[in-house]
């Protein structure tokens, strides 16, 4: 079946994950820790962070989960801050990471938009953080259509808000592609009819994408010359 439209996951598709978040992570970490090395050490466990390597590992909710979800786990571990608080802190300060693009996107999604495919951001990051990044990026208006877990319409892998792209491109579900670096994506893909592109620019590995993948790449650069094929 011929593609009209290609969705993308934002977190370790769009940007590597491991350059933009690890970072980061160990930034917000310490910040909640306020200089507490117990606090630091249960917070990082709850999210399964390698304080010592400064890198998630890879069973860490943070590389799927929403920021509800990661602020649940945090928040038996910060005193005096619920969930939902904490929540909003992750959407607010995530927001401004600095970001490590996979590809050039700007030229990559241009390349796209001329062949004529509708393209979309589908993440299980908020939609106010998804927007700031690809602004920052320069890309938000190469999108038809930017989704967060926050925006009404469910998280993956859930395929309804996966759905919900379709119904506003306009494009049938067997038409679309929907492109991810976790199980999360690929199976909400493959739940919502579509076609599923795994890349290896997140956590997980070949052999754990490729039992829910049409085709595993190496990163979204390859995906002009595999739809060419």
């Amino acid at each position: 079946m011929t593609l009209s439209a290609l969705l993308f996951d934002k977190d370790g598709t769009l940007f590597d994950f491991s350059r933009t978040w690890n970072g980061w992570s160990m930034t917000m970490l310490t910040d909640l820790a306020e200089g507490n090395s117990d606090r630091l050490a249960a917070l990082a466990d709850a999210i399964s962070y390698d304080l010592e390597q400064r890198a998630f590992r890879p069973d860490s909710i943070a590389i799927a989960g929403t920021n509800g979800e990661i602020a649940a786990r945090l928040s038996p571990h910060v005193p005096g801050r619920a969930p939902a608080e904490l929540a909003t802190y992750l959407t607010r300060t995530a927001a401004e990471a600095e970001l490590a693009q996979a590809v050039p996107l700007a030229p990559f999604l241009e390349g796209l938009r001329a062949e004529g495919y509708r393209l979309g951001v589908m993440t299980n990051d908020g939609e106010h953080s998804a927007r700031r990044h690809l602004t920052r990026s320069g890309v938000l208006e190469l999108f038809d259509m930017v989704i967060g877990a926050d925006s009404g319409y469910g998280a993956k892998p859930d395929p309804d808000p996966l759905l919900a792209f379709c119904k506003t491109a306009s494009v049938p579900p067997s038409q679309t592609a929907m492109v991810g670096d976790s199980l999360h994506d690929l199976i909400a893909g493959r739940a919502a009819g579509m076609q599923t592109i795994g890349v290896l620019t997140g956590m997980a590995s070949a052999a754990d994408l490729a039992p829910h993948a049409d085709v595993v790449l190496p990163d979204i650069g390859h995906i002009p010359a595999w739809l060419a094929g």
